[in-house]
């Protein structure tokens, strides 16, 4: 994977905080399509602002490789 790959996030974390609405906005996810902006060792940056109606880059998740495939 590399940065500009749209990728589905197919599953998330099962131990995740419920803080400031991780779960949620992580759920929101599930099998929707993002490209990455950035990688940091396991992990994918996405910007994901539109499932909460904002702009992409409002909100962005860091989620571990395992839970996304490319599309």
């Amino acid at each position: 994977m590399k940065i500009g790959d749209r990728v589905e996030v197919v599953a998330i974390p099962d131990a995740l905080p419920e803080d400031m609405g991780t779960r949620t906005l992580l759920t929101r996810c599930l099998g929707r399509h993002f490209p990455i902006v950035d990688l940091k060792g396991d992990l994918v940056e996405l910007e994901v602002g539109e499932v909460v109606e904002e702009s992409s880059y409002m909100h962005s998740i860091w989620i571990e490789r395992d839970y996304v495939r490319r599309v």
